[in-house]
C-alpha cells in the first residue's frame, strides 16, 4: 500500500461513561494539568510490519510527530519502544501457529533500533529508543523503558502507537500499575476497526487513565508559540 493511504478511526466515548465519570470525582477528566519535564510520549510498535499492513497506523503519524516536535520543545520525554526479536515458545506456536509465531517474533526487524521505525520519523536526541519483549511496555522485567523513566522522574504517560487493543491497552495497564499517571491519545492509536480502538478507550478511560484527543493534549504541553510554567499552565 502507498505511504499516502491512511484513514482516521472514527472514535468516541459515550456521554454515559462521561457522566459517571464526572460523578465519581467531580469532572470529567482525572488529568487536567501536566508537568512536561515529568511527561513521557510513549510511541509503540511504529514499525514498518504494522504501518505498512494497516491505513489506519499510517493516519496516526501526523499526530505522533505534532506531539513529540511539542514535547520536546518544551523539555518532555519521548519513548519509542519497538518489538524485540523473541525466542520461538512452545506456547506462541501452539496458540499462533508456527508460521503466524514466526512472523510475529521478526515484527521489530533487525538491526539498529532507530533504523527499525518507520522511515517517516526523526528521532531526537534524547529521546529513549528501546526494545520489550512482552505486547507491555511496562511488564517487569520485558522491558527498560519504566526504569529509564523513573531515572528522568517522569510520572505521567502518553500512551500511542498501535494496535490499540493490544501492545497500547497492555502498556496503559501496566503503566496505571506501576504509578503512572496515563493519558491514552485518542487519535493518535491504531488499530484494524473502529469497534475494537473504542471498546479500549472506554476500558482505559473507565478504570486506567484519561482519554483525550491530540488537540488536547498539545495544549495540556503548551500551547503553540507558548512556554510551560511550574504554576500551573503556559506563559
Amino acid at each position: 500500500m502507498p505511504d499516502t493511504e491512511a484513514l482516521t478511526h472514527a472514535w468516541h466515548i459515550e456521554e454515559r461513561e462521561y457522566r459517571r465519570q464526572e460523578e465519581r470525582r467531580g469532572r470529567r477528566f482525572a488529568y487536567t494539568s501536566l508537568d512536561p519535564a515529568r511527561t513521557a510520549l510513549v510511541v509503540i510498535d511504529m514499525v514498518p510490519f504494522f504501518v505498512e499492513a494497516n491505513p489506519y497506523t499510517r493516519g496516526i503519524i501526523p499526530n505522533i510527530h505534532m506531539l513529540a516536535d511539542r514535547l520536546r520543545t518544551v523539555g518532555g520525554t519521548v519513548a519509542w519502544v519497538l518489538p524485540a526479536r523473541t525466542d520461538r515458545t512452545p506456547v506462541g506456536d501452539e496458540f499462533h501457529g508456527p508460521a503466524a509465531a514466526e512472523m510475529f517474533r521478526n515484527a521489530g526487524g533487525t538491526g539498529p533500533l532507530r533504523d527499525r521505525l518507520w522511515h517517516g520519523f526523526t528521532t531526537g536526541a534524547d529521546d529513549l529508543v528501546v526494545e520489550k519483549s512482552a505486547p507491555s511496555a511496562f511488564f517487569p522485567g520485558r522491558c527498560p523503558l519504566p526504569e529509564l523513566l523513573r531515572e528522568r522522574g517522569i510520572d505521567t504517560v502518553l500512551i500511542t502507537g498501535t494496535v490499540t487493543n493490544v501492545c497500547c491497552e497492555g502498556s496503559a495497564r501496566d503503566a496505571w500499575t506501576l504509578g503512572h499517571r496515563v493519558i491514552m491519545v485518542a487519535d493518535a492509536n491504531s488499530t484494524g476497526r473502529d469497534q475494537d480502538h473504542n471498546a479500549t478507550l472506554r476500558t482505559v478511560y473507565l478504570s486506567f487513565g484519561d482519554v483525550r484527543p491530540t488537540a488536547d493534549v498539545l495544549a495540556l504541553i503548551a500551547p503553540a508559540g507558548g512556554r510551560w510554567s511550574p504554576e500551573g499552565g503556559t506563559m
